[in-house]
């Protein structure tokens, strides 16, 4: 995400191009507000010119998602034809390294390609360790289970994840905490990101226990439930929070 603060649109959501929910341009953010768009900008969300989520750059864009879903068909695939764990699991490897090669040659942030690099290279490490094919797939479990405890805390401390990240977007900083109907809104938005990161579970962990046998189906349906469900998730969450739109006072 770039550095500076996008642009205040104006239009329903923000009315009259105030800032945060009423805020007048011009006015301080509040301390809170700045640690909300700090959130989101680490969270890699990003927004379009006309004030909407830019969901497919919010999931790294079409280069970001070739780099998350790559290496575990490369790994998949020489699997597959080689049923050699180890020669499979150095394929995955370079081929996350590949990505951060291109980073490199196109100056653009490392950030995403590293962190591919390095989950990468703790899935090969725990396969090659416990020498089972399935378990390139394990700590993506954790990983999942981690982001659902994280969000279900948020709705429970009433700070839901959705108004952060949404929050930022729409100009409304935090100030939608003040509103009981916004509030619920969001708790709703991030029960559904919850429930997408839950669905991957359901279906995944039965697939992960048959061992082998299910690990095509595995791997085709981490594919399958990774960007393309988490896009849908956010996408549906956005539309769902939307503020009702501010009426003129009758005369």
């Amino acid at each position: 995400m770039t550095e500076h603060q996008p642009e205040q649109p104006t239009g329903p959501e923000n009315p009259g191009g105030t800032g945060q929910q009423g805020r007048p341009q011009g006015a301080g953010p509040s301390p809170v507000a700045g640690l909300a768009a700090e959130y989101a900008a680490k969270a890699g969300l990003h927004r379009t010119h006309d004030g909407q989520v830019d969901v497919l750059r919010s999931a790294g864009g079409v280069q970001g998602i070739a780099e998350s879903i790559v290496p575990g068909l490369v790994f998949l695939v020489a699997f597959t034809v080689t049923r050699e764990l180890s020669l499979s699991l150095v394929a995955a490897l370079a081929s996350a390294a590949i990505f951060t090669v291109v980073r490199l040659v196109q100056r653009r942030p490392l950030t995403q390609a590293l962190a591919g690099v390095a989950g990468v290279g703790i899935s090969a490490w725990l396969a090659n360790t416990t020498g089972k094919a399935e378990d390139f797939y394990l700590p993506g479990f954790f990983t999942n289970g981690a982001y659902i405890l994280a969000m279900v805390l948020s709705i429970a401390v009433k700070w839901p994840v959705a108004g952060l990240l949404f929050g930022f977007i729409r100009n409304e900083g935090v100030e939608w905490r003040k509103e009981p109907a916004r509030v619920k809104a969001y708790r709703l938005g991030t029960w559904i990101i919850v429930a997408v990161l839950a669905l991957r579970l359901i279906v995944q962990v039965p697939l992960y226990l048959m061992g082998t046998d299910g690990l095509a189906a595995l791997a085709t349906t981490r594919l399958i439930m990774g960007a393309p469900l988490y896009i849908l998730g956010i996408w549906v969450a956005w539309l769902v929070t939307r503020p009702e739109p501010k009426t003129a006072p009758a005369d």
